[in-house]
């Protein structure tokens, strides 16, 4: 039963994962090369909004839930890993290997993706490189330790009745029969937990692990309830502006000043002050910002469309735009693609729920673009540069 979850909730961890790095799009800023194993470039779609939010969740949350079904698989073959002598023909060394780089695998990347959770990169690599290029080896070897096992598992599971074993209780538990594949003892201790114990143990871990995460992604007071997920329980400064803040002003380093300009580039460039901004035709829409690290949440956002500021730049259809913030590092830069910047919700955000935004939320100006990953919607613009196919 283990190894039937994991055949249907792994390969949905790994397309939703591969889907979350389509969402950040090629030159974002994402430390370290992936040579061949980069992803052709495609333009992820801005509809509907809710889109990276759904990826993503399902991506943290699943992977979440899965721990204690992958612990509890590793237990259950614990014999055949420390098996001796560990190979005895071509076929079993290659079915070793698999199985080598597919435990190896899966623990470095939930390791490293709860460690990246919890914002501890004690691993000391680039996080977005060292978590991708592991998926890939995860997913070699999971298919080739699938192409090797799917029948043995498919004959394991047609050999007892699912309700059979669930009704089973302690008593009536009785030890697996010996066979070739070295799993059962050849003489067991006495049982200590039924088949539909060790179920609901593992169920339930999974359930309770959920139940202290989904909150990330809840607004209103079920946020408090997500234990495990640090930063998306931790809000803004009170009011409207009282959502999760994933880097503030103070770690990006930027600080308030009344000279602000935004500076727009293009066939006609322009500066405008936060007065003029404002003095601009304004848009709200209701969209959702979502995180890497999983949480996210919907508020109401209001500001010029980006598609009026193209056009004031002079540029009405843009190839692209080039978003620069006040902040310095990797991400503080971040490029929208055509359908990006044309979406009528795609705003140069000015306000958050009636309120102007704080200063950890982005004042004096943030990008808000439906479906595009958190860390691409830009805090402290200073300038936007719109470019021609």
């Amino acid at each position: 039963m283990f190894a039937a979850a994991l055949l249907v909730g792994m390969p949905i961890l790994l397309v939703t994962g591969l889907l979350d790095r389509v969402a950040y799009g090629p030159g974002q800023g994402l430390p370290g090369e992936v040579g061949l194993l980069q992803l052709p470039p495609f333009d992820w779609p801005s509809s509907p909004s809710w889109l990276f939010r759904l990826t993503q969740g399902v991506h943290v949350g699943l992977g979440i839930a899965l721990v204690p079904v992958v612990l509890a698989k590793l237990w259950s073959v614990i014999p055949k890993l420390f098996a001796w002598p560990p190979v005895r023909s071509p076929a079993q060394a290659l079915e070793r290997a698999t199985l080598l780089l597919l435990v190896g695998s899966t623990l470095f990347e939930i390791a490293t993706g709860l460690l990246n959770i919890q914002y501890d990169y004690v691993f000391g690599f680039s996080f977005y490189t060292g978590h991708y290029l592991g998926a890939w080896v995860f997913a070699a070897a999971f298919a080739a330790h699938v192409a090797l096992k799917l029948g043995t598992m498919l004959r394991a599971l047609r050999s007892r009745s699912l309700r059979r074993e669930l009704a089973t209780p302690l008593a009536a538990t009785v030890p697996e029969p010996v066979d070739e594949t070295g799993l059962v003892a050849p003489d067991p201790a006495p049982p200590t937990m039924s088949r539909r114990g060790a179920l609901a143990l593992v169920g339930g871990g999974s359930a309770l692990l959920v139940a202290l995460s989904v909150g990330q992604v809840l607004d209103g007071p079920a946020r408090a309830s997500a234990l495990l997920l640090p930063r998306g329980r931790t809000t803004g400064d009170g009011g409207p502006n009282a959502f999760p803040v994933n880097r503030t002003a103070a770690a990006a380093g930027v600080a308030p000043t009344a000279e602000w300009r935004l500076a727009l580039s293009g066939a006609t460039p322009r500066t405008f002050t936060m007065a003029e901004l404002a003095a601009l035709p304004q848009h709200t829409a209701r969209l959702p910002i979502a995180c890497v690290e999983g949480w996210s949440t919907v508020q109401t956002w209001t500001g010029v469309r980006l598609r009026d500021l193209a056009a004031l730049a002079g540029v009405p259809r843009p190839a692209s735009a080039f978003v620069a913030s006040l902040e310095d590092g990797p991400f503080a830069r971040s490029t929208l693609t055509s359908g990006q910047v044309l979406d009528p919700d795609a705003l140069l955000a000015l306000r958050v729920n009636g309120a102007e935004l704080s200063l950890d939320h982005g004042f004096p100006a943030r990008i808000v673009v439906p479906a595009l990953p958190g860390v691409r919607c830009t805090k402290w613009v200073r300038s936007i540069e719109f470019r021609e196919a």
